[in-house]
C-alpha cells in the first residue's frame, strides 16, 4: 500500500492533496473502518513528508488541520508522526502559537508529544529570537519527561552561541556527552563554529582533532567554519592548509569558503591574492554574488583606492550583480570623500527607488561628508530623515556632526552635541573625544579640553597624537 501511495505521490500526473484523498475515502463509505483509515490517513502523512512534498500533502494549512479535526471525529488513533509533521508545517508559515495549541490539545486527547515534536517548535522560536517560547519548550520536555536528544542539543548549542554564551555552549556540549548521547559531526561543527567566531580558534582546532578519535568524519561545514575561523583572525597560511586538507578529502570548495577567502585577503590588505580566489571561483563555476562584490570594492577601498573600487562595483552590476544596501552605501561614501554630492545624492534616492532601505551606516556616510565640508544644514537634515524612518542616530552619527560644528569654529553647538551624546548614555569612544578636544583647543579653551582629556584617559582611552598636539596648541593661544 505505501509503495502504491509513493508512486502516486512521485507522479505529477497523479499527485493530489491529503486532503482530496481522505474526502475520496469519505465518499466511499469507509468511515465505518477505523482502522483503515487510520492507517491510510498516517501512511499518506508519512509518504508525503518522505518524498519532501508537504505543500501537496497539506494543500493549504486550514485543510490539514481540518483533516485532523475529521480523524478525531473518527476516533481514529492519530500518531504522533502525523501531528509532528502538522505541527511543522504550521511552525514553516510562522505559525507556531497555533502549532504550540495544536499539540497541548492532542496532548489531552492522549497523542503525547516526543523529542522530535519538541524539537520542532524548539527550532521555531529559536527562529523567531523567542527565548521565553523555547524555555517554555524545555519545561514541558522536563514535565512529560522527555530526554533531550543529539538534535535537542545541537539546536541548544546553536542557541547559546547566537547569544553570545560560549560557556553556555561548553556546559551543553559537555552535559550532553556526560549523558552519553553521541555528539555527531553536525554537534561538532556548531561548536567549533561558535569557537571560530569568538575567536577561540585553539579550542576549534582541538575540538576538529577529536574527529578521528571518536570516528567522525569532518564535512565542507566543519571545514568552512574552521577556514572562516583563521581567516579572521587574518592567518591565511592556516586557511591556505585547510583548503588543501579537505580538496585531499574530497571535499569542494563551495562559494561560502570562496567568499570567505576573498574577506581574509580583503582584511589583510592582500588584494592581489584576493582577486586570484575571485578568478578561481569563477572558473569552477561560481558567479560573482553580491558578497564576493561588497568585500572587493570594501578592500580596495580600505588600501585608498576608492577609483578601482568605484570601477569594480559599477562593472559588476552593469554584468547583472544587483547591488544591495552595502554595495550603495560603499559608492555613497566614495563620492562623499571625493566631493561630488550630487551623485552621491542621486545613489541615495536611487536605492529607496529600487526598494533599498539605507541604514544607520548609510546616513552616516552622508552626515559625515557634508560635516567635513561644513554642509550642515544638509547634515541635520539627513539625522532628522534618519530619526523620522525610525533609525536611532548613533555615536558616529554625533560624531560627524559634532566634528563639522568644531572645524567651522561652532563651539558652542559642538559643546551642546557633545552633552547630548552623555544625556542619552551613548558610548563615548576616542575619535568623538579627539574631535571636542581639538575644537576646543583650537579656541584656546584649554581648560575645558584637559579636563575632557583626563575624563578620556580615566575612561580607559588612549590619546593619539592628534590630542597631545591639540593641547600644546591650545596652552600657546592661552
Amino acid at each position: 500500500m505505501k509503495r502504491v501511495l509513493t508512486y502516486v505521490a512521485m507522479d505529477s500526473n497523479l499527485r493530489c492533496p491529503v486532503a482530496n484523498l481522505v474526502s475520496l475515502v469519505e465518499e466511499s463509505g469507509f468511515n465505518n473502518e477505523p482502522n483503515f483509515v487510520e492507517k491510510l490517513c498516517d501512511m499518506l502523512f508519512r509518504v508525503y513528508a518522505d518524498c519532501n512534498l508537504f505543500e501537496e500533502g497539506c494543500d493549504k494549512m486550514e485543510a490539514c488541520l481540518g483533516l485532523f479535526k475529521r480523524m478525531v471525529e473518527f476516533n481514529v488513533e492519530v500518531t504522533v508522526y502525523s501531528l509532528t509533521i502538522v505541527i511543522d508545517g504550521l511552525c514553516k508559515r510562522w505559525r507556531v502559537k497555533r502549532a504550540k495549541d495544536l499539540m497541548i490539545e492532542m496532548a489531552s486527547k492522549g497523542i503525547k508529544p516526543n523529542v522530535v515534536t519538541y524539537n520542532t517548535l524548539i527550532n521555531a522560536y529559536i527562529k523567531r529570537m523567542d527565548f521565553e517560547g523555547v524555555n517554555e519548550m524545555l519545561r514541558l520536555m522536563e514535565v512529560d519527561k522527555v530526554e533531550y536528544n543529539a538534535a535537542t542539543y545541537t539546536l541548544l548549542i546553536d542557541w547559546h552561541g547566537s547569544s553570545g554564551k560560549i560557556d553556555e555552549v561548553e556546559r551543553v556540549f559537555e552535559e550532553m556527552r556526560e549523558k552519553g548521547i553521541k555528539a555527531d559531526i553536525h554537534v561538532y561543527t556548531v561548536v567549533i563554529n561558535w569557537n571560530c567566531k569568538i575567536g577561540n580558534t585553539k579550542r576549534a582546532f582541538a575540538l576538529f582533532d577529536e574527529l578521528a578519535e571518536k570516528g567522525l568524519v569532518a564535512n565542507v561545514h566543519t571545514y568552512g567554519a574552521l577556514i572562516d575561523g583563521v581567516c579572521k583572525a587574518g592567518e591565511m597560511e592556516a586557511a591556505e592548509i585547510l583548503v588543501n586538507e579537505m580538496q585531499t578529502q574530497g571535499l569542494d570548495v563551495n562559494q561560502l569558503i570562496y567568499n570567505t577567502l576573498i574577506d581574509g585577503y580583503c582584511k589583510r590588505g592582500l588584494i592581489e591574492e584576493a582577486f586570484k580566489v575571485q578568478v578561481i571561483m569563477e572558473k569552477k563555476g561560481f558567479e560573482n554574488d553580491i558578497y564576493t562584490l561588497n568585500t572587493i570594492a570594501d578592500g580596495l577601498r580600505k588600501l585608498n583606492q576608492p577609483e578601482e573600487a568605484k570601477r569594480w562595483l559599477l562593472t559588476m552590476i552593469e554584468k547583472g550583480v544587483v547591488p544591495n544596501v552595502v554595495s550603495y552605501t560603499t559608492l555613497i561614501d566614495i563620492y562623499c570623500k571625493e566631493g561630488d554630492f550630487v551623485e552621491a545624492k542621486k545613489l541615495f534616492q536611487e536605492m529607496k527607488n529600487a526598494g533599498g532601505k539605507p541604514n544607520a551606516v548609510t546616513f552616516n556616510v552622508l552626515i559625515d561628508g557634508y560635516s567635513k565640508k561644513g554642509r550642515m544644514n544638509e547634515a541635520y537634515q539627513l539625522r532628522d530623515e534618519m530619526r523620522a524612518k525610525g533609525i536611532v542616530p548613533d555615536i558616529y552619527t554625533y560624531t560627524s556632526l559634532l566634528h563639522g560644528e568644531c572645524i567651522f569654529g561652532k563651539l558652542d553647538d559642538a559643546v551642546e552635541l557633545f552633552n547630548e551624546v552623555r544625556q542619552k548614555g551613548l558610548p563615548l569612544n576616542v575619535v568623538t573625544y579627539t574631535a571636542i578636544i581639538s575644537g576646543l583647543s583650537k579656541e584656546g579653551r584649554s581648560e575645558e579640553a584637559f579636563k575632557l582629556y583626563d575624563e578620556m584617559t580615566e575612561a580607559g582611552l588612549t590619546p593619539d597624537d592628534r590630542v597631545y598636539t591639540s593641547l600644546v596648541s591650545s596652552l600657546h593661544k592661552t
